[in-house]
């Protein structure tokens, strides 16, 4: 495994996370054995040496938390733990956002209940929330740092415009935007500031969602509940007319990775890596 600095921060992180947001869909109705194959998972990506483990409130409705929490065990000590705020769908606000200081200060104590640990290693802010000032979201992530809940903070596909202002009040320490080889957005504005100022980068949805993993044909189709079959939010990835040439490029890739002795999913992520950012 290789070890990287979190930007300015002095977290040191794996390479590679581990994403938990599949553990939060309300998979606790699956029973114990389910919990168990789980936890086993954690523990064997931990013993492979991952050390960074991703989750957030909104994964099912705390889920994801409640159960890395349980997960993670005694072995907290020895991971980055990142997780999010700003996000409450049961309420009232436009898109479900809420990132005002009494909402951000209440979500950090809740997700330090639900993972089972008196601190967090990085906590971003799940999507801006244009109603409420920049400078009293940062205002109230700066003041959970100084209170020694969270220890660095960031945001979660924010505009570069976003993220100049919040850096008015706060320095931001680490981002996370969708990154792959479908989705190369960031590399114009964003990814160049990110290095100027020694922001960490996280990649989401390296694999593209599966599309990636090489294991689609033409003529998949996708499940009534799976996001990736409607026209929103990946129909630039997944649309009825784009995905079959999507899955042609991706059986382009198979020769690159296999003339490396690789598979496509490691080639994606070994592309990924090698972004500077």
């Amino acid at each position: 495994m290789e070890y990287r600095q979190f930007g300015p921060t002095d977290l040191t992180v794996s390479a590679l996370g581990f994403g938990c947001y599949e553990y939060g869909e309300k998979h606790y109705s699956f029973g114990e054995e389910y919990i168990v194959r789980m936890i086993a998972t954690v523990n064997r990506a931990i013993d492979l040496g991952i050390t960074c483990f991703h989750t957030a409130p909104h994964y099912g409705g705390g889920d994801s938390e409640l159960m890395l929490g349980r997960a993670l065990g005694p072995r907290r000590k020895d991971v980055v733990v990142v997780t999010k705020c700003g996000t409450h769908f049961n309420q009232n606000r436009p898109k479900g956002r809420d990132s005002r200081r009494d909402s951000i200060l209440a979500s950090v104590d809740q997700s330090l209940q639900r993972l089972q640990t008196d601190y967090i290693d990085v906590l971003l802010v799940h999507a801006p929330d244009v109603t409420t000032p920049f400078d009293e979201t940062m205002g109230a992530l700066d003041s959970v740092v100084q209170q020694g809940k969270v220890r660095a903070v960031g945001v979660f596909n924010f505009t570069l415009d976003q993220i100049k202002e919040c850096e008015r009040t706060r320095r931001i320490d680490v981002v996370q935007y969708f990154y792959n080889l479908f989705d190369r957005r960031m590399e114009q504005e964003i990814f160049p500031y990110f290095q100027q100022r020694g922001i960490g980068v996280m990649a989401h949805a390296s694999m593209g969602w599966g599309l990636l993993a090489g294991a689609y044909a033409e003529d998949h189709k996708f499940g009534e509940r799976d996001f990736r079959g409607r026209s929103e939010p990946l129909g630039w990835i997944y649309g009825k007319d784009i995905f079959p040439r999507n899955v042609r490029l991706v059986n382009d890739l198979k020769p690159i990775a296999e003339s490396r002795g690789k598979t496509i999913p490691q080639l994606a992520l070994r592309w990924v890596l090698s972004t500077p950012q």
